[in-house]
């Protein structure tokens, strides 16, 4: 039997209790293997990049120095690797 909230859900066009609207729809979602498979893919590899940008700069942050130079030269790269993991996420 609908709950109250359910049936004034309906009446007012919104989607019913328990509806997620990330949640696949069988009805009307058709993504082909080929698609899907692509996606993944696409989405390991973004994965794999974020991993290694996080281990630069692991690294980098652990690093000492009390050469101006070469600490400049490491704030730069832990800068670029920031920024590249930003647009990444």
């Amino acid at each position: 039997m609908a709950s109250v909230s359910d049936v004034s859900a309906l009446q007012s066009g919104l989607p019913a209790r328990g509806f997620s609207p990330a949640a696949p729809n069988p009805a009307n979602t058709h993504i082909s293997e080929e698609t899907r498979r692509m996606a993944e893919q696409q989405r390991t590899a973004r994965e794999r990049q974020k991993q290694i940008l996080y281990l630069e700069r692991a690294s980098i942050l652990s690093r000492r120095t009390s050469n101006p130079g070469r600490r400049a030269a490491l704030e730069a790269a832990l800068a670029e690797i920031e920024a590249r993991i930003q647009a990444i996420e």
